[in-house]
Order: C-alpha cells, then sequence, then structure tokens
C-alpha cells in the first residue's frame, strides 16, 4: 500500500483542507496519513476563526510519524506561518522526503486570508525548493509573483517566474478564470494544457483535491503530465455530483 502525508489545515465540514486530502488519498487507492497545521472554525459559509498548532508541537508530530512511516508523497496545503514553514523544510531534508506537492494556499473560497506576515516569502524561499510540483491558482499565482495572471499568456509568464524558485514543476489552475477552466503545466522545457467545460456555482476545496490528486498520483508512480490529466477529470467529476450539506458553497462528492 503506498502512502502519502498531508500537512494542510483543519476544515470541519470535509470539504477542504486536511479531511478532504484524505478523502481523496483513499479515494485513489493510497492510505493517507495527516498532520495539522492550523485549525480552524469554519463552515460552508466561510472561515471565521484560526488557530495555530504550537510550534513544537508541531514538529513532534511530524518527528513521531516520520519515524516510523516514510510516506511515498507529501502534501502542503495552508501554512500559517513561516515558523511553520521552516520546520517542513527541515523535516524534508532531515527524513529525505520525495514526491513533495506544494499548494500555496493564501485565501479561502470565502476571500479570508489565511497566511500571517512573512509566510510566502517562506514558502517561496524556503519550501518551494524542495517541491517536485506546486499547484497555485491564478490568484495565489499573481499573488507569489507579482504578475496579473488572468489568461492563458499571463499563466505561462508566471510559469516562468515561478520556475525560477527552484520548483520542479509549476502546475497553474485556471479555475476561477471568467470563460475557461484552463489548467498548465511547465516543466522548465515544454509547456502542457487541459482544458474542460467550466461549471457554474461555488465549490469549496477545489483546489486542495487537486494537490491531492496529484500526490497520490505521484506516491502511485505516475509521472506529472499523468497526474494533472487524472487531477482534472477527478476534480471535474466532483464538481458535476457536489453535494450541499449546508446554507453555502458546495462540496465534492466522490
Amino acid at each position: 500500500m503506498k502512502t502519502a502525508l498531508t500537512i494542510a489545515g483543519s476544515d470541519p465540514t470535509g470539504g477542504a483542507g486536511m479531511q478532504a486530502d484524505l478523502r481523496t488519498f483513499g479515494a485513489m487507492g493510497v492510505y493517507g496519513l495527516s498532520v495539522p497545521s492550523v485549525l480552524t472554525a469554519q463552515n460552508t459559509e466561510g472561515v471565521y476563526s484560526i488557530q495555530e498548532i504550537p510550534q513544537e508541537f508541531f514538529a513532534a508530530q511530524l518527528d513521531t510519524l516520520l519515524r516510523d512511516i516514510r510516506p511515498d508523497a507529501l502534501k502542503t496545503g495552508m501554512l500559517y506561518s513561516s515558523e511553520i514553514v521552516k520546520i517542513i523544510a527541515d523535516k524534508t531534508s532531515e527524513y529525505h522526503l520525495k514526491n513533495i506537492v506544494v499548494d500555496p494556499v493564501t485565501v479561502s473560497s470565502s476571500g479570508v486570508l489565511l497566511v500571517e506576515e512573512g509566510t510566502l516569502d517562506a514558502i517561496k524561499n524556503v519550501l518551494f525548493p524542495h517541491a517536485r510540483v506546486i499547484t497555485p491558482n491564478i490568484y495565489e499565482a499573481s499573488v507569489l509573483t507579482g504578475l496579473k495572471v488572468e489568461d492563458e499568456n499571463g499563466m505561462k509568464q508566471a510559469a516562468l517566474k515561478l520556475r525560477e524558485l527552484g520548483v520542479e514543476t509549476v502546475v497553474i489552475t485556471g479555475g476561477h478564470m471568467e470563460e475557461r477552466a484552463l489548467d498548465m503545466l511547465f516543466d522548465g522545457k515544454d509547456f502542457f494544457s487541459v482544458e474542460n467545460e467550466k461549471l457554474q456555482g461555488e465549490f469549496h476545496g477545489t483546489g486542495c483535491v487537486f494537490a491531492s490528486v496529484i500526490t497520490a498520483c505521484l506516491a502511485l508512480g505516475y509521472d506529472v503530465r499523468e497526474a494533472l490529466v487524472k487531477a482534472k477529470e477527478f476534480v471535474w467529476n466532483g464538481m458535476k455530483s457536489a453535494v450541499s450539506p449546508g446554507a453555502g458553497m458546495k462540496i465534492l462528492s466522490f
């Protein structure tokens, strides 16, 4: 059995964050491991409060787990502080972890800022060099590069700039584009894109699930292009069958 570790925020709805990652790993046939990086009070309508995990305890969680189980792939999601980011980078080196997928979460679907000052710089400078894949959406790519990413050309320019940060492969998701649902991969040599019908509605956790599918695929031995195609299809199908357990955004069903 292949294993994948998620280091992400806890979402009580199960639609995003660590819980969504674990659901996705299971659906992909990969055994899921988890270490929460931050706790949230949220529902389908928004994020209302954030509680940091003490740094010493966060590091203890990782050490205790990794001494026993070495995951085949690792995905990071919401990382609230630069100190947490540095701990992850240190443990990645110490335990020789591979297949690192970084989803650089910056803001919730409802518009709440999910990182404190300095965290994005730490993600770029400390964590990205360890990453096999990063999966920013167009908004996150804009924040990370200082470019205005709104279309396919903007995605290409951002991908070129992001790869200079030491990332092996950049995948920019375009689900937030107005008219297209285009995702783009750049591996330093070639661009590769996948596109499907843009579905209407407000969905919770699409970015988390997308990155989790890529992580599971890497654990299973797929190459990154294959992982992107599978992630695109998985999320699209999950959106088509999404459920509304609460009064707010829909949650992917799979």
